[in-house]
C-alpha cells in the first residue's frame, strides 16, 4: 500500500463516527424536541409535516421521540419546511433565565436630587442581563413640611402595586390616592410623582417596562450607593455589562 493510500485510510478513520456516539450527540442536542417545538408552533400535525418533507408520519414520530437517528438529508428536509438552517438543530440552545434576588443581598438606594430623600428603592432584577423590565421594591417616606414630590418621566410604561400604607400618585393632571392592594398601570412618558399620603411609610412594588430600542436609564440613583455593594461579593445593579440599568 502506497504512502498516499495510508494517509487517506487514516483520514477516513478519523472522520468515521460510531453509531453510539452519533446517537448520544443527537440526544444531547435534543433534536427531536426541537423538531416537535417547531411543528407545534406552526400548529402542524405529523401527517402534514410528512407531506411537506416526503417522510412518513411514523418516521417523524420516532424522530421526535428519539427512537431513530436522522440523516442529514432528512434533517435538511425538515429544516427547509420551517425556513431554518441545518445548523439550527446543532447550535447550543440558550439557557432559560432564572435569577433569585435574596432580600439580604439587595442594595437600598435613596432618591437623589431631594434632601432628605422622599423614597428609597431596591432593584429586584439587577442580576438579569438584557432584561425587558425593571422591578423594584420602594419605600416612600412622609414628606416634611414645605417639601413637594419631585416629578420625573421616562420612556415605556410603569406598573405599581401598593403593599402597605397610602400613596398619592400624580400623573400629568391626574391625581389618585392608592391604598394597600391597589394597583395602577400608566404611560411613564407623562411626568409623574409619588408621595406618601399617610403618617407611616408606604411600600410598593414598581415595574418599569422599556420600549424596544430605548436605552435603560435609572433615575434617582446615588452613584456612590450604586458602586457600594451591600456585602462582600455583591454584584452592582447592572445590565450585565457593568452599566446601571432601569428607570424609576
Amino acid at each position: 500500500m502506497g504512502e498516499t493510500a495510508i494517509v487517506r485510510s487514516e483520514e477516513m478513520q478519523k472522520t468515521q463516527v460510531d453509531p453510539e456516539t452519533a446517537e448520544r450527540f443527537i440526544a444531547e442536542k435534543h433534536i427531536g424536541e426541537r423538531i416537535k417545538r417547531l411543528r407545534l408552533k406552526k400548529s402542524m400535525g405529523l401527517v402534514e409535516l410528512g407531506k411537506h418533507t416526503g417522510l412518513s408520519a411514523s418516521y417523524l414520530s420516532q424522530l421526535e421521540t428519539g427512537r431513530v437517528v436522522p440523516t442529514l438529508r432528512n434533517l435538511a428536509r425538515v429544516a427547509m419546511v420551517f425556513s431554518k438552517d441545518l445548523s439550527y438543530f446543532f447550535d447550543s440552545e440558550p439557557t432559560a433565565v432564572f435569577r433569585i434576588h435574596r432580600r439580604s443581598e439587595r442594595v437600598r438606594i435613596p432618591q437623589t436630587g431631594v434632601e432628605p430623600p422622599t423614597y428609597f428603592f431596591e432593584s429586584l432584577g439587577y442580576m438579569v442581563p438584557d432584561r425587558h423590565m425593571d422591578p423594584y421594591f420602594a419605600e416612600f417616606i412622609p414628606l416634611e413640611k414645605g417639601m413637594e414630590a419631585k416629578a420625573h418621566m421616562h420612556a415605556g410604561f410603569e406598573f405599581l402595586y401598593v403593599l402597605e400604607g397610602e400613596l398619592a400618585l400624580q400623573h400629568g393632571d391626574r391625581q389618585a390616592v392608592l391604598e394597600a392592594g391597589d394597583a395602577v398601570y400608566f404611560d411613564a412618558s407623562t411626568p409623574h410623582s409619588y408621595e406618601c399620603a399617610g403618617k407611616k411609610p408606604a411600600e410598593a412594588i414598581i415595574v418599569t417596562m422599556h420600549q424596544p430600542g430605548q436605552p435603560l436609564q435609572l433615575r434617582g440613583v446615588n452613584p456612590v450607593a450604586m458602586a457600594r455593594p451591600a456585602m462582600s461579593g455583591m454584584p452592582r445593579p447592572s445590565d450585565g455589562d457593568g452599566k446601571a440599568g432601569g428607570s424609576m
